[in-house]
C-alpha cells in the first residue's frame, strides 16, 4: 500500500532546548523551501520559528508538556510527511520516553526523519523535496489480526 504525498509537504520539527539554535538557523538558512510547505511544531520550537520565518507555524504543545505525543498522533493519522527533529543526546530529558516514541512512531509509518543537521540538509536538498512522492505504507494486517480466531 502506497500513499500520494503532494508536493507540498507537511513537516514536523521539534528541537530540545540545546538544539533549537542550530535548527532556527537550519530552517532561516532554508527558509524559502521550508515556507512552501506546511509546518507544524512542539510549542517553543514553533513560536521561534514562526518569529524568525515570518510565516505561520502550527504549534502544538511543548514537548514536555505532550507536544511530542501530539506529533506522533499525527504521524500515525498520516497528517505529518516527513520529521525533523533536532534531538541532544547528550542531555537527558525529564519526557524521554515520549522522545523514544516519537522517533519510534515515525519509523513505524515510514516516514523520512532527521536528527541532526547533516540528515536535514541532505532531506531537504533531496529533488523528492519539491516533488510528488509515493510513500510505502507497512502492511500490519498480520499483527492487527494477530489474535483474531479463524
Amino acid at each position: 500500500m502506497t500513499d500520494a504525498i503532494g508536493a507540498r509537504k507537511r513537516i514536523g520539527l521539534v528541537a530540545h532546548d540545546n538544539r533549537k539554535p542550530d535548527l532556527i538557523e537550519w530552517a532561516v538558512w532554508n527558509r524559502e523551501l521550508l515556507v512552501a510547505h506546511d509546518l507544524v511544531a512542539t510549542g517553543t520550537t514553533g513560536a521561534l520559528l514562526e518569529e524568525e520565518l515570518g510565516v505561520a507555524v502550527r504549534k502544538l504543545h511543548s514537548g514536555p508538556l505532550g507536544g511530542d505525543q501530539q506529533l506522533g498522533a499525527l504521524i500515525a493519522e498520516g497528517a505529518v510527511d516527513m520529521l525533523v527533529f533536532f534531538w541532544d543526546p547528550l542531555e537527558q530529558q525529564p519526557h524521554d520516553p515520549d522522545v523514544k516514541a516519537l522517533l519510534r512512531i515515525a519509523i513505524v509509518w515510514n516516514i523520512p526523519v532527521a536528527c541532526n543537521r547533516s540528515s536535514a540538509d541532505f532531506m531537504i536538498s533531496s529533488p523528492l523535496m519539491t516533488d510528488a512522492y509515493e510513500r510505502r505504507i507497512p502492511d500490519y494486517g498480520d499483527h492487527l489480526n494477530r489474535f483474531v480466531r479463524r
